[in-house]
């Protein structure tokens, strides 16, 4: 995340607020950023391998 972006986010928010708020916004500020980058770079996972992936778990830890 830049210094930017964190500031930006800060001056979305009212003059009083909770810091454990502005910490669970930049937090996800920062995963939604990071998410678009790994989907600019092909970084993904389709729905059917995430499924076969799922499957498989299952059926290491005995769950049908």
């Amino acid at each position: 995340m830049t210094r930017e972006k964190a500031i930006e986010t800060i001056k979305e928010f009212p003059q009083e607020f909770e810091l454990e708020e502005l910490f669970e916004r930049l937090l996800f500020v920062d995963k939604v950023e990071k998410g678009l980058e790994q989907i600019k770079n092909g970084e993904t996972v389709s729905h059917d391998k995430v499924r076969t992936m799922i499957q498989q778990w299952k059926k290491l830890n005995g769950q049908s």
